[in-house]
This record gives structure tokens, sequence and C-alpha cells, in this order.
């Protein structure tokens, strides 16, 4: 099925010409599809990882291992949802400099390690391990979007990397706890 720009009115939550494949530190959340808590739960303030959860943890740590001008950076897989940082490092030109549009990623023209493409990997990757694992082939397993926030200066980088590392801590009060719906 192609895109009609005309009949398919995709928004984009991304900063319209901002180049996703510069240098930069970015904080990526993605969703189970549904919010469904099916990567593990939170036992006394700690995730507890199901065999889903694994195999989420274990393809995020093949991100930069892929990906020659890729780091991982703070990582937190909850029941229903994975939070990261992701470092594209290393390559030509600046961090944070506004349109260098033909760089920038369009529809159907992926543009090698950019984080579109890097995310889209990591759940294309971990959606078809996961759904043999269960045997829903074809199932979706995260939420169609993702939530990226590009990462502007050392403070924000450290409340960041705080927030990762108590999120597990905060589930009960966490908007994205479906666990009593």
């Amino acid at each position: 099925m192609s895109c009609d720009p005309d009949i398919h009115h995709r928004r984009s939550v991304r900063l319209g010409r901002y180049d996703y494949s510069q240098n930069g530190a970015y904080f990526i959340t993605v969703c189970c599809h549904g919010w469904k808590c099916l990567l593990g739960r939170i036992v006394s303030g700690r995730m507890v990882l199901s065999s889903f959860g694994r195999i989420v943890s274990a393809e995020w740590e093949r991100t930069e291992v892929m990906r020659p001008h890729v780091r991982t950076d703070s990582f937190v897989v909850m029941p229903n949802h994975v939070h990261g940082i992701i470092m594209i490092e290393g390559k030509r030109g600046s961090r944070g400099t506004l349109p260098r549009a033909p760089q920038s990623e369009q529809f159907g023209k992926p543009t090698s390690d950019s984080i579109p493409t890097i995310v889209r990997s990591f759940k294309a990757a971990t959606t078809v391990r996961i759904n043999r694992n269960r045997n829903k082939p074809g199932e979706p397993f995260w939420q169609r979007n993702y939530y990226e926030h590009v990462i502007r200066d050392e403070d924000e980088l450290y409340q960041i990397h705080e927030y990762i590392r108590t999120n597990p801590i905060r589930w009960a009060a966490d908007t994205l706890n479906r666990t009593n719906d």
C-alpha cells in the first residue's frame, strides 16, 4: 500500500526540518501496542523482565554493535514501554544545527543511522522475534509511532538519565501504567 498525501494525513511528531541523522543525543520512548504490560513487571521498585522484555533489552544493546556511529546510553525496559538515549557520534557535520534538508529522512526514503531508521529497525526486529515466540505473526507489538526528544545540553542529559534511572521506582504514578485499567 502506498502513501497518498492527499488521502493519508499522518502528522509527524518530529521537528519539521531537523536532520535526525546528525550527531547528537536523542531521548526515545517506544510503547507496547495498547499499552499492554508484556515486557515484565515492577517488583519492589525494580523491573523484572519477561521473556519479551529480555528480547527487547538484547536488541537495544545490539543497536550500537550494528551501527558504527551510534552509541546507546541510559536505557530501561518498563512493563509496557521502553525509554532510552541514543547518541549519534562521529559523523561529519555539527551537532544540533537545523536544516540540512537534503539529509532529512522523507517518507519511503530511509536515511542510514537516522533516529527514524534506528527506531524502525529496533521495532521490526523485536516484533518479529516476539511474535514468533507468542505465535502471533503479523500482529502489532508496538504502538504505531514513538516519542523522541532532541537532548540540547548536558543539564538536560543529566535530567533524562535520572528520569530513566528512577522510572521503575515511580511506576505506580506513571501515566503509562495501565495495570489498573
